[in-house]
Parts: C-alpha cells; sequence; structure tokens
C-alpha cells in the first residue's frame, strides 16, 4: 500500500490576557480559547481544535494562523509551541502518515464566524473547561500543556525558580514573553511521553 506523508498546524488562540490581574490571580476565570464544532456521522458536534493544511511555501506557523482565521474568524500571534502529534490512517487506498503542530496564539483580533463549509460551530470556551469540551484525548493533552505555559507567562516562575527572592532576581515574564527554561524542559518531557493515538483521532 502507498505511503503518504501529510502535515497540517493548528492550536489555541486564546482571549482575556488584558483581564488577568497582574499576580495572575484573575487568569483562571478570564482565559478562553476558540474552539470549532464538525459533525459527525451521528450528528453530534465534536469540539476540536482548528487547523488545516500547511500549503507550499508557508511555514508551520503560518498555516496555523492562518487556517485559525479561515475557521473561526479570529487573528492570532503565534507566542509559543504546544508540541506535534502524529498518526496512520488508511483513506482512498493509501497509508497516511499525518503529523499534526500545535501552537498557542494570542487573540489578536476578529469576531467569531462558522462560514468555513467544514464548521458547524465555532465557540469561545473558558481555558478550565476545555478538557471537558475537547473530543479528543490527544488534543486534551495539548490544553494542559497550554495552562502550564499560560501559567507561567502570566504568574511567573514558581519561587524554585527564582533566586529566593533576593534582590536582582529576573522579573516575572510578561503575556507574550518567552517562558522559563524550566517550562521548555516540562513541555518537551511531556511531549516524548505522548502516546501515538489509536481509535479516534482529531480531523485534518
Amino acid at each position: 500500500m502507498h505511503t503518504v506523508r501529510e502535515t497540517s498546524a493548528g492550536g489555541l488562540v486564546i482571549d482575556g490576557f488584558d483581564r488577568t490581574s497582574p499576580d495572575g490571580s484573575a487568569s483562571a476565570g478570564e482565559l478562553r480559547a476558540a474552539l470549532i464544532g464538525r459533525l459527525d456521522r451521528r450528528g453530534r458536534t465534536l469540539w476540536s481544535m482548528p487547523k488545516g493544511h500547511v500549503e507550499a511555501g508557508e511555514t508551520v506557523e503560518q498555516t496555523a494562523t492562518r487556517e485559525i482565521a479561515e475557521e473561526t474568524g479570529i487573528r492570532g500571534e503565534v507566542l509559543a509551541s504546544l508540541g506535534s502529534i502524529d498518526y496512520w490512517f488508511v483513506s482512498d487506498g493509501r497509508r497516511i502518515h499525518k503529523t499534526v503542530h500545535h501552537f498557542l496564539l494570542r487573540y489578536q483580533g476578529g469576531e467569531l464566524s462558522d462560514e468555513d463549509y467544514e464548521v458547524s460551530e465555532v465557540e469561545w470556551v473558558p481555558l478550565g473547561e476545555l478538557s471537558g469540551r475537547l473530543a479528543y484525548a490527544d488534543e486534551r493533552k495539548l490544553a494542559a500543556v497550554a495552562a502550564e505555559i499560560l501559567g507561567e507567562m502570566i504568574s511567573g516562575p514558581s519561587p524554585r525558580d527564582d533566586a529566593s527572592g533576593e534582590a536582582g532576581a529576573p522579573p516575572r515574564p510578561q503575556p507574550g514573553a518567552e517562558p522559563s527554561k524550566r517550562a521548555r524542559r516540562r513541555r518537551r518531557n511531556h511531549r516524548a511521553m505522548l502516546p501515538k493515538p489509536r481509535g479516534k483521532t482529531s480531523p485534518t
């Protein structure tokens, strides 16, 4: 059977940075992410992260930004990588190996829209409700990674990451800042432990 490799990109656009307090205390209730809903064969709405195929000449970051805008009507700025998921499936007599790159983006503008023909619904979902709304286990794991990154960006590193509160300790990062080395190491370890999805996998 002929094997084909495909690459897609997408992710989570987060709104609400401007409504969080400096110490991050309002973050849990204020941050929200744009999700898309698609109907399955039984007519049920399955919620997932917006994403789509990489086109010629695009970087995966550019694809993520474009696909999210096309599927949700929302413009976003890439903040960080959430990681990649790869899986195999068979379609039209071909064995397809798909890799999907996911990113965390900050809301830049636009209004929610479900005009894309592949999308039945779009919705802002509070960050704390993502695990209960996302239909696919692999995306729920990535949502947990996103929450960790956002915690680092809003509240700064934990006390163990600081110089014991001494004068001259590095300032806490602001939204959009590069996550700490400790956070990046945790995310690399998390991605390395992600199992290969079996059975139900996220579309596109």
